[in-house]
Order: structure tokens, then C-alpha cells, then sequence
């Protein structure tokens, strides 16, 4: 693949990232407006958007500091609740593993949910490389902090609870998912994994019925799908 410019770059990172940026307009306005509820300044929610740049542990960590919760658990369960990165690390990895260790932690520093499901989708189509993943990853990032920050602002004039902005990364995971929904086996693998979620919620402490349901509900795909595929050849 020929090597374009800088604004080429650019343009094709940012055309890539546009969608995500527009979600984490009222996502990040979002929690920016629970945050200052919580009792966080605008300032303390910049920071928090530009060290931590993890929409669902941050809304996580503001929910359980309003809660009285202290400092070990909310970083242990904002933890257990990003185990999840090791997953989708391990698929980028495959593409970026040759990349050098700085420009690979700026990388890796700027993945989220929604810049995994669009880089790796680019990655796969064989037209992507590291620098326009990271004009996605750090486009996203100078907009969701951006969008926090003004959302801390503005929730000193808005009531708590309006038009229900408490609900905004729900939908937003739910979006993500229904766009990854391309076949038979992926929709399996989400009720499967809804199920399981659902039954490991009565017996697995904090948020590693997430992570566990995730984790056998993709191991059961990969499984089966190869099991198909051999007996496929083997026909």
C-alpha cells in the first residue's frame, strides 16, 4: 500500500472517525452533566476523561463516588469492567504488532469500544495502517473530553435525570452492537452471551458476569464455527 501524506491521513482517519465523534457529542455531554452532580468540577472531569478516556469506567466511577464508594473498589471494578481491552487488544495486535513501542502506546492508549470496531473493521478490509488508526483513536479522544468538559459546565443548568441521559452509553453499546450483528453466528454469540450475563448476574460478585459471559460466549463461536468448518472440508 503506497504511503499517502499527512493531510491525506487526515482526511481518511478523520472520514473513518466522524461517526464516533458524533455518539460521543451526547454521551460525553452525558456524563460531563452526572459527573457535576456527583460533585466533580470541570476541571477533575477533564482529567478523568483525558488519564482514564474510557466512557463506560468513567460513568461506573462517578456512579459509585456518588455512592460513597471508596478509592480500591471503584479502581477495582473500573478494572474488571475494562478486562475486556485485553480482548480486543489481542485483535488489533495481529495488525499493529510490528509497530514500535511509542507510537504503539500512543496507539493503544486511544482504543475504546468504538474506535476497536471501526479500526479493526478497516484493518481487516487490508486498506488501513497505524497512522490513520490513530487519527480515529485521538480524534475521538479530543472529542469525548471536549464534550465532558462542556457537559460539566452545563450541568449546572440542567436538572438531574433529564431526557434520560443516564441511558446514553446503553444505547450507544447497543448501536455498536447491532452493526456487528452481520450473520446467523454473531447473533447466537450475542443472545448466547446476553444469557449467560444474565444468569452469571445471581451468583458473580461486582461486573465479571460481563467478562465471563463475553469470554465463553466467544469461545463457544470460535468452537463451533471450527468444528463447521471441518466438517466442511471433510465432506
Amino acid at each position: 500500500m503506497p504511503k499517502p501524506n499527512a493531510r491525506s491521513l487526515l482526511v481518511q482517519g478523520f472520514k473513518a472517525a466522524w461517526p464516533i465523534c458524533l455518539g460521543y457529542l451526547p454521551i460525553g455531554l452525558a456524563f460531563g452533566v452526572i459527573a457535576q452532580k456527583a460533585g466533580l468540577s470541570p476541571l477533575q472531569i477533564g482529567l478523568m476523561s483525558l488519564v482514564v478516556f474510557a466512557g463506560s469506567a468513567q460513568f461506573i466511577a462517578v456512579s459509585m463516588l456518588a455512592g460513597g464508594a471508596g478509592a480500591a473498589s471503584i479502581v477495582l471494578t473500573t478494572f474488571a469492567v475494562n478486562l475486556r481491552h485485553v480482548l480486543m487488544s489481542s485483535s488489533l495486535a495481529l495488525h499493529v504488532g510490528s509497530t514500535g513501542r511509542r507510537l504503539l502506546s500512543l496507539f493503544a492508549y486511544g482504543v475504546t469500544d468504538e474506535s476497536f470496531v471501526v479500526n479493526l473493521s478497516r484493518f481487516q478490509q487490508g486498506d488501513w495502517d497505524i497512522q490513520r488508526a490513530l487519527v480515529v483513536n485521538h480524534s475521538a479522544n479530543f472529542v469525548w473530553i471536549t464534550a465532558t468538559v462542556t457537559g460539566g459546565y452545563a450541568g449546572e443548568f440542567i436538572p438531574e435525570g433529564l431526557l434520560g441521559l443516564d441511558y446514553a452509553l446503553t444505547a450507544m453499546f447497543i448501536g455498536l452492537m447491532v452493526t456487528q450483528l452481520r450473520g446467523r453466528r454473531y447473533l447466537l454469540t450475542a443472545l448466547a452471551s446476553a444469557a449467560m450475563a444474565t444468569g452469571f448476574y445471581l451468583w458473580l460478585p461486582g461486573s465479571f458476569y460481563v467478562i465471563a459471559a463475553s469470554v465463553l460466549a466467544a469461545t463457544l463461536c470460535v468452537m463451533i464455527t471450527s468444528r463447521a468448518r471441518k466438517a466442511g472440508a471433510n465432506a
